[in-house]
């Protein structure tokens, strides 16, 4: 595709950039899900809360995030072409050139980690270094790793959670087994919901070249690893509690919650199909944020 419209004379016209097409390129509701788990985390934190520091966070962490996503699309836009549900994005659809989402891209990297990093106080040096782990992980390390091994869904698990964890940080400037913990709820989380993706749209991954469980070991060892995860996203979610970050409020809900999720996961674990997956997908999507509110809720009572 071109990256400029020819004129009759000649002479090209670079391609308007329609602002639409910019937001595309951060992944808006990807984008809101993460400033939702920073704040949340920020408010998990022992000590006391003040807004300046919280709207840092939230700047600093949208255009991390931003830079991130918009990044990973620079890098896939050919991929994105072979994916049903990608092909219809800014760059592969041409609407956007591709030097112009690499300079978004960077800028707001560029802008992001200075302001984490000196806009917290003592706290901001950990939190621009969680930045830089997750935008690394996420545009270096797991965007390339896609097409070659199905690993890459742990390693994409990390920044996932990442914001989580810089919420922590961004008050107490450490990372401490608090904080860990309500990192590793959304990691692990994110490994039967990316699982149950792939066994739902598994033609999709395989059109695009991508590497996936499913197409590397099979549905059976997927739904397995689907079951195992599932069962320890349970017992990490009720670390909370016996940690004292959350109370009783919370233990219920992520109690019943996380019983009736890893519930659901098991019933598929022999004859799952696409059904049961998707399903399952859907289940993941108002699991996390019913967990996440009650945690974040009891964690300030």
């Amino acid at each position: 595709m071109s990256d400029a419209v020819t004129l009759e004379a000649g002479g090209v016209l670079p391609r308007r950039i329609d602002a639409a097409d910019l937001i595309a390129l951060v992944k808006p509701r990807i984008l809101l899900m993460t400033l939702v788990t920073a704040a949340g985390g920020m408010s998990l934190a022992p000590g006391s809360f003040a807004l300046a520091p919280l709207l840092v966070l939230l700047a600093g962490t949208a255009l991390i995030v931003g830079a991130a996503n918009t990044l990973n699309m620079y890098l896939e836009r050919e991929v994105d072409c072979l994916m049903v549900r990608t092909k219809d994005r800014p760059l592969p659809a041409g609407r956007l050139e591709p030097r112009v989402a690499l300079g978004f891209g960077v800028a707001q990297a560029l802008v992001s980690v200075p302001l984490l990093s000196f806009g917290l106080g003592a706290a901001g040096p950990m939190t621009g270094l969680c930045a830089v782990i997750a935008f690394v992980s996420y545009v270096m390390v797991y965007t390339p790793m896609k097409q070659r091994s199905h690993v890459a869904t742990w390693i994409g698990a990390i920044p996932g959670a990442m914001p989580a964890l810089m919420g922590w940080t961004a008050v107490t400037g450490t990372i401490d087994a608090g904080g860990l913990v309500v990192f590793a709820v959304l990691f692990v989380w994110q490994i039967p919901h990316f699982h149950a993706i792939t066994l739902y749209r598994l033609r999709d991954y395989q059109r695009a070249g991508l590497a996936t469980l499913p197409g590397t070991r099979g549905e059976a060892a997927t739904r397995v690893e689907i079951v195992m995860y599932s069962m320890v996203q349970l017992v990490v979610s009720l670390l909370l509690y016996a940690l004292g970050v959350c109370g009783p409020f919370y233990l219920v809900v992520a109690a019943v919650s996380g019983f009736a999720y890893t519930g659901y996961a098991a019933s598929g674990l022999f004859h799952g199909d696409a059904r049961w997956a998707r399903r399952l997908f859907l289940a993941s999507i108002v699991y996390l944020p019913l967990v996440f509110l009650a945690m974040v809720v009891d964690g300030r009572l």
